[in-house]
């Protein structure tokens, strides 16, 4: 069987070639899936090996750095005493040798450390830093996310012995003061937008930093956690970082985050690299978005492997041997069912009221109106979702502790706003914990549709005046679930505009004093207090600043006097709570992901917390996701970004795929397609390619007959009088993962069920039309043989060098014929290896196989049209769906599914 390359592929190999600046031999990787990092080798022959396996993924492992030509200024002292690394020093000579380059526009080249989370990106740019000072460049700017950072920038200065170089806060610096002569002027990106209008004068912290750093400015320029800055077209913050770049032509600058570009189109601030501009291949960032996010997840990778071969880039990660991922799917209880249940109607009634009343007031835009709307019900229903998985992690995390671990739970808000508005109504006093969910409908009422009180009348304070069940509250430091439902009425009090008084916030909730350590961006919290009384109380401690409230607390978990970390993603940027050898708090992490976040770049940071260099046991990660269907609309946006930024940020969309998390992506080609095609399957435009969920009440009539009209009462598409049903415009994948959240929990379910059926014959109805993008493959994992075919030479003139591509056209046999599988199965002797028949018949007969005994209880598997499966089966899961046979029995269908699969190629048809 033989796959030859698509027209696509070429083109591919055309723009490879078109932007690829360095000879560099492409080679065919052996290696299978499972194993897509190789451990990294240093370019540069310096320096003591990392406390830990680093490792690079395989793409960009295959293509090598440009040679060294820079020397060194770092003294001898701090290279052998191995304050600084063999990693952390060939970076900072990369760095520095790309900064001797200056770009055809005139401005100095940059550079980007990819590295991910824990491999010790503080102590490389305090090296760079330290080996400009060294070189005379005096001054040097540092942007980070957060204040507290600038402790850090200290202790990595301090740590490769150059305490001399002292860093300054800007926020403790008045506007227009520049008195600072030298040192690190430490700021966050939030200040480069900060403004101040004190004894009439328009100052800005953009105008102070250029004043300090004089035009001919040609120090260092460090955006640590760099991801910050993207968006940069439609932000203040991005924008200035753009302005900063522009202004400072001959700054050395450097850009260092693990996310640093987690979609093509977040790159646009990194306009040092060259990639784009003046004397390239593309004349402006949208000719160079264009064509990659034209091609796929392939030309990603391929960008990564050019950016280091072109001496712009490097990206190490630590290795994750011993690190272990699990999901834990919660089952929901009925009285949860319940609420959820009672919320969707709530949120379907007002759909209804909402466009009633746009209707009645002659609305003629509404894209805002809507637009809120559906927002609001996309955060209410994702509190909802917090909320129904709060028992199980409490139990969870005390299981865990039994066992001798700590525990860090991972949110990415804390409701503080909701908080303080509540605060601020009852005049400074709470007598209940805030529910986030509930403030989120209450504020979207309210914005629309105000009501006026008499003036001087107080607010009254908010009661549980709606009818549904409280489900999530915290008695004595623990969560409990109660059963407290009064009535089964729906009925919501209009004039108290109160929505599930239920629905605690995650965060409030689970603070509870005896055992945690939040380190979140919170200034205080709602504690219950031993008389059972609720209060709110600030997080800040006599005699301490606010500021350094979340220090302190990392200081708690790290010696052991607190075993449970909250974080959030407002505080947790850069902070390090792996194992530490250095710290008396050694028990193994188990990291519990909450609330999924909005972006894998979050996720990733986040996980970055709890696996660092140093570290005496690798974490354990936990991702907590419910029965909902619809909370697979998180997971789906975690797993695409996971894949993109895999291949962007390291060369490789494997680099941080989980195989498990994989499962849930479903914003790509395929997805953007699979609602349209199940909604005018269910209207009956489309005869139905994929059979309805079974055991549905009512079977498939009255499955269609109920999704139609969910579907309408959650908007995913309308029906308007004259038009009927508009299916083209609506049924977007983004809008699909979005309202189905409106549903009721067991119409939720099927319906997703129905869309991961079709999804998944979609996928493979483009695998055997050779219209799936895979990205870079590995060959011949298993038994595939490769020949080369043809070659042919691109020439590829560019800045700095110019060298050659080498296009290789190559077939692939695979497969196992029947001699291969005798002479296999010979060898076996457990009982439970041999051949296999499936129960069920694909076609006309049914499939073969032939199992080996792996470890444990799995089972190695082969097959006639791939050879060995790249992943083990389990023995239990497998005595459900096949049967053994003599090799008899087998041959027949084994020859049979051989022969087919040799002329009609389940990958593509070309």
């Amino acid at each position: 069987m033989t796959d030859s390359p698509s027209k696509e592929y070429i083109s591919m190999a055309r723009l490879i070639a078109f932007f690829s600046q360095t000879q560099h031999d492409f080679t065919v990787c052996g290696s299978s899936v499972a194993n897509e990092c190789s451990v990294h080798m240093c370019a540069a022959n310096i320096g003591i090996s990392h406390p830990d396996i680093v490792v690079e993924t395989n793409t960009l492992s295959s293509v090598p750095p440009p040679d060294i030509t820079y020397t060194l200024s770092i003294p001898d002292r701090t290279i052998s005493s191995g304050l600084l690394s063999a990693l952390q020093l060939e970076a900072i000579i990369y760095a520095c040798q790309q900064h001797e380059v200056i770009l055809q526009n005139g401005q100095r080249a940059g550079f980007l450390i990819g590295d991910g989370a824990g491999v010790g990106k503080g102590r490389t740019v305090a090296g760079i830093i330290l080996e400009n000072f060294l070189k005379g460049r005096k001054r040097a700017l540092w942007f980070s996310v957060s204040n507290d950072l600038k402790y850090d920038a200290e202790r990595d200065l301090k740590d490769i012995n150059a305490p001399d170089i002292p860093v300054f806060a800007l926020n403790k610096i008045k506007y227009g003061d520049t008195a600072t002569s030298e040192g690190v002027l430490f700021a966050t990106y939030s200040a480069l937008i900060g403004e101040s209008q004190a004894g009439g004068q328009h100052r800005t912290r953009l105008k102070q930093i250029l004043d300090w750093c004089k035009p001919s400015f040609d120090g260092v320029i460090v955006f640590d956690e760099c991801h910050k800055a993207k968006n940069a077209t439609s932000t203040k913050m991005g924008k200035a970082v753009l302005d900063l770049q522009s202004k400072l032509p001959r700054a050395r600058v450097v850009y260092a985050s693990a996310t640093g570009a987690s979609e093509p189109k977040n790159m646009i601030y990194m306009s040092r690299l060259g990639i784009w501009g003046q004397g390239t291949p593309f004349k402006a960032f949208d000719d160079f978005l264009h064509a990659i996010e034209k091609r796929g997840v392939g030309a990603m990778e391929i960008v990564a492997m050019d950016m280091k071969v072109s001496g712009m880039y490097i990206a190490r990660q630590l290795s994750f041997s011993g690190v272990s991922f699990r999901i834990e799917e919660i089952t929901l209880d009925e009285q949860f069912k319940l609420v959820y249940n009672k919320a969707a109607r709530l949120w379907a009634e007002a759909l209804e009221l909402f466009t009633r009343a746009a209707d009645t007031l002659g609305l003629a835009s509404r894209k805002s109106l809507w637009g809120q709307f559906w927002s609001s019900h996309q955060r209410f229903f994702k509190y909802l979702c917090i909320a129904g998985k709060v028992r199980r992690l409490v139990e969870l995390a005390h299981t865990e502790m039994q066992h001798g671990k700590c525990i860090v739970i991972g949110l990415q808000s804390t409701g503080e706003a909701r908080t303080r508005e509540v605060l601020d109504e009852n005049d400074g006093h709470l007598d209940r914990f805030v529910s986030a969910a509930e403030g989120v409908f209450q504020s979207l009422v309210q914005k629309h549709f105000p009501t006026q009180k008499p003036k001087g009348e107080k607010r009254k304070p908010r009661g549980r005046t709606s009818k549904f069940p409280k489900h999530c509250v915290e008695v004595g430091g623990v969560i409990k679930i109660s059963d407290d439902s009064d009535s089964d009425s729906d009925e919501i009090d209009s004039d108290s505009n109160s929505s599930p008084d239920s629905l605690q916030d995650s965060d409030d909730v689970i603070f509870v004093n005896h055992i945690n350590g939040p380190m979140t961006g919170r200034k205080g919290r709602v504690v219950r207090r031993p008389d059972g009384s609720v209060r709110y109380e600030t997080r800040a401690e006599q005699g301490m600043n606010i500021d350094h409230v979340n220090i302190r607390e990392k200081e708690r978990f790290m010696t052991g006097e607190k075993l449970i970390a909250i974080i959030s993603e407002a505080a947790s940027s850069g902070i390090s709570l792996q194992a530490d050898k250095r710290v008396q708090n050694r028990r193994r992490r188990v990291h519990m992901t909450l609330e999924l976040p909005w972006s894998a770049d979050r996720a990733i940071q986040q996980f970055g917390r709890t696996h660092r260099s140093n570290q005496v046991t690798a974490p354990e990660y936990i991702f907590l996701i419910s029965e909902l269907a619809g909370e697979r609309r998180f997971a789906s946006i975690v797993a695409k970004r996971l894949e993109s930024l895999g291949a962007l940020t390291h060369g490789d969309r494997r680099a941080t795929e989980s195989r498990d998390l994989s499962q849930y992506n479903f914003e790509n080609k395929v997805g953007a397609y699979s609602p349209l095609s199940i909604t005018k399957a269910i209207l009956g435009y489309i005869d139905n390619k994929v059979p309805p969920p079974k055991g549905y009440p009512g079977g498939d009539i009255m499955f269609f007959r109920d999704m139609k009209k969910g579907m309408i009462d959650v908007g995913i598409f309308c029906k308007e009088p004259r038009l009927g049903l508009n299916t083209e415009k609506d049924c977007t994948i983004t809008k699909f993962l979005n309202r189905i959240l409106g549903l009721e929990v067991y119409q939720q379910n099927s319906l997703f069920q129905y869309f991961t059926d079709n999804f998944e014959y979609l996928i493979n109805k483009d695998k055997k039309e050779g219209k799936y993008d895979m990205g870079i493959l590995d060959l011949a994992p298993g038994n595939d043989e490769i020949h080369e075919e043809t070659q042919e030479k691109f020439l590829t003139p560019g800045n700095p060098q110019e060298g050659q591509v080498i296009l290789y056209k190559i077939s692939v046999d695979r497969g196992m014929n029947w001699k291969e599988a005798c002479s296999k199965a010979e060898k076996l002797t457990g009982d439970y290896e041999g051949f296999y028949l499936s129960n069920k018949l694909r076609g006309s007969q049914p499939c073969v196989l032939l199992a080996e005994q792996g470890r444990g209880r799995n089972l190695i598997l082969y097959k006639p049209n791939i050879g060995k499966q790249a992943h083990p089966e389990n023995l239990d899961n497998l005595l459900l769906r096949y049967y053994k046979v003599t090799p008899d029995e087998a041959k027949d269908f084994w020859e049979s599914q051989f022969d087919f699969s040799f002329t009609n190629c389940t990958h593509a048809n070309w």
